[in-house]
């Protein structure tokens, strides 16, 4: 049984793979969640419904902003996966290969008798089906025979001419009728289960990873990462926002149970900002009822603390 995200220990490997930022643990995932306000976005596909991207599940990627988030918190840490990847299986020899391999296995044996016991109890309801049916037809053979009259009409095909001229009806034969016993004898082989051949989603686990390696990898973050430290710090919940053409989503509490409040875009403190950025992303958030909210962080205040300023722009002609 996988372990409870309350037993989720500090701090946490954060894989990095081809320039993203991966969690492959769904009790690391919830803890972040619960936690650290780390939402991230789902990118794998379910294995019963493959060709579908609706719905998604492991790996979680993390945006940059929150990887370096908890990497400045010591909340986690970044591992160079494939590196790591190559090092580790380069040398796994002898009692650590078999223990690798062995474990493979033994995953794909207690697949292989999930399948067995689950076609083995199908199996079982429809032979206990059969019976009642059997028994109920014997009980009550008037009440058979009556539904069986009434199913026979003049054109059947059950009706054949003979020779004199007379009329006989074959028997209907019970295509389905099975006589064995409802707990079929096992055969010799029966007990000969192969194991089914296991694709693992990551090569280890993911407390296999390297514990602190040194030096520690820091994330490259857009000019943006002021104001999303400055909304996490705050206790907001923050999305990517593509959605809405803008920078981050911010919700006041999980998404899955509240609609985001701000459209945010961060700007450097002496960035020109076009009119018509304003102006639309002013309109749009006022269209779907949020907030257009602008940020960034003031460079020439030399003050210890936040120096992250943000202005709300909402459009009052709509």
């Amino acid at each position: 049984m996988t372990q409870s995200y309350e037993t989720v220990t500090e701090p946490i490997p954060i894989s990095l793979i081809s320039g993203r930022y991966l969690l492959f643990d769904v009790n690391v995932v919830t803890y972040l969640r619960r936690t650290h306000h780390i939402c991230g976005s789902l990118l794998g596909s379910i294995p019963q419904a493959p060709q579908q991207n609706v719905f998604l599940g492991l790996p979680l990627e993390l945006l940059p902003e929150e990887a370096k988030i908890l990497v400045e918190k010591e909340v986690a840490y970044i591992v160079n996966d494939a590196a790591w990847h190559s090092n580790h299986f380069t040398n796994l020899q002898g009692e650590d290969r078999k223990k690798y391999l062995e474990s493979l296995r033994s995953e794909g044996l207690k697949a292989s008798k999930a399948k067995e016991s689950a076609a083995r109890q199908r199996s079982e309801k429809a032979l206990a089906k059969q019976a009642v049916l059997r028994a109920t037809k014997k009980a009550n053979p008037s009440t058979c025979e009556q539904s069986e009259d009434l199913s026979v009409t003049p054109e059947s095909d059950t009706t054949e001419t003979t020779s004199n001229g007379s009329t006989t009806i074959q028997e209907d034969e019970e295509i389905f009728t099975d006589d064995r016993s409802t707990s079929p004898t096992p055969s010799k082989n029966s007990d000969a289960i192969t194991p089914w051949a296991i694709t693992p989603t990551t090569s280890c686990s993911p407390s296999s990873l390297p514990q602190n390696p040194s030096p520690q990898l820091d994330p490259t973050v857009p000019s943006s990462y002021p104001l999303f430290a400055h909304l996490h710090a705050r206790n907001y919940y923050i999305m990517p926002g593509l959605r809405f053409g803008c920078d981050y989503n911010v919700y006041p509490g999980d998404p899955l149970r509240f609609h985001s409040h701000f459209l945010a875009t961060g700007y450097d403190w002496n960035q020109e900002i076009p009119l018509l950025d304003l102006i639309g992303g002013g309109r749009l958030g006022t269209a779907v009822k949020k907030g257009f909210m602008i940020g960034g962080k003031n460079t020439e205040r030399e003050a210890e603390g936040n120096n992250v300023r943000t202005f709300v722009v909402e459009w009052a002609g709509m």
